[in-house]
C-alpha cells in the first residue's frame, strides 16, 4: 500500500504530465509506454537533453514522436534526422500517419516535400549542411532528434553526428536514440558537457 507522500507524489506527477502535453500524447496512441519510454518523455517535458540507448524494436521511436508533439505544443518546429535516405523516407510516412500529412515535411539529398512543416524528416547531412549554410533556418525550431545516434562511433559516418550535436544552438533542444551500445553513460557524459543537463535512459529488453 503506498503512503501518503508516495500519493501526493504521483498526483503531483500526473499533473505534470497533463500541463507538457504527455498525457494526451499517450492517450492518442493505441498502445500504453513502457516505464523507460515514460521516463524518457518526462525528460524531454523537462527541456533535458536526453539519450535512449535500448534494442532495436523497442518503440525509441515513441520518445521522439513525443519530442514532435511537445514542439508542436510549443508552436515551434522539430526536426528529426537519420543516417540513410531509406529510413528517413519510413519515418516521414510514419509521422504523417501520426500527425497528418501537412504537418509533416521530408529533405534528402535529392527529395524536398513540405519542407517548411513544422516536423521535418531528414538525413543527418542534410542538417548538417544547413548548419553551416543556413544557420537561420534554425531559428524557430524546438527539437532535434538524432535518430541511429550510435553512427557517431563509425570512423567514415561519425563526425557528421558530432558535428551537428556540438553545432545546434544552444536554445535546441537534442534527443538521441541510440541501439544499445556499452558505453551510454560515457556517451551521455560527453553529451551533458557538450548540450547541458542530460537524462541517459538505458533499455535492455526488446
Amino acid at each position: 500500500m503506498s503512503s501518503p507522500a508516495d500519493r501526493f507524489a504521483a498526483a503531483a506527477q500526473r499533473r505534470t504530465d497533463a500541463v507538457s502535453g504527455l498525457r494526451a500524447f499517450e492517450e492518442s496512441l493505441p498502445y500504453a509506454l513502457d516505464p523507460f519510454q515514460i521516463r524518457a518523455c518526462r525528460a524531454v517535458a523537462r527541456g533535458d537533453a536526453v539519450l535512449v540507448a535500448a534494442p532495436t524494436g523497442s518503440g525509441k521511436t515513441a520518445v521522439g514522436e513525443f519530442a514532435a508533439h511537445r514542439a508542436l505544443g510549443l508552436e515551434r518546429r522539430a526536426l528529426y534526422t537519420t543516417p540513410i535516405k531509406a529510413l528517413s523516407n519510413q519515418k516521414f510516412r510514419e509521422f504523417q500517419a501520426a500527425f497528418g500529412d501537412e504537418q509533416v515535411g521530408l529533405l534528402t539529398g535529392d527529395t524536398s516535400v513540405n519542407s517548411s512543416a513544422p516536423i521535418v524528416v531528414m538525413t543527418t547531412e542534410v542538417l548538417r549542411n544547413m548548419l553551416y549554410s543556413d544557420p537561420a533556418a534554425l531559428g524557430d525550431v524546438a527539437t532535434v532528434v538524432l535518430d541511429e545516434v550510435h553512427y557517431l562511433a563509425d570512423r567514415h559516418r561519425g563526425a557528421v553526428w558530432e558535428e551537428v550535436i556540438i553545432h545546434l544552438p544552444p536554445s535546441v533542444q537534442v534527443v538521441a536514440l541510440s541501439a544499445t551500445v556499452s558505453n551510454a553513460e560515457e556517451f551521455g557524459g560527453w553529451l551533458a558537457s557538450v548540450r547541458g543537463a542530460t537524462e541517459v535512459v538505458l533499455e535492455e529488453r526488446r
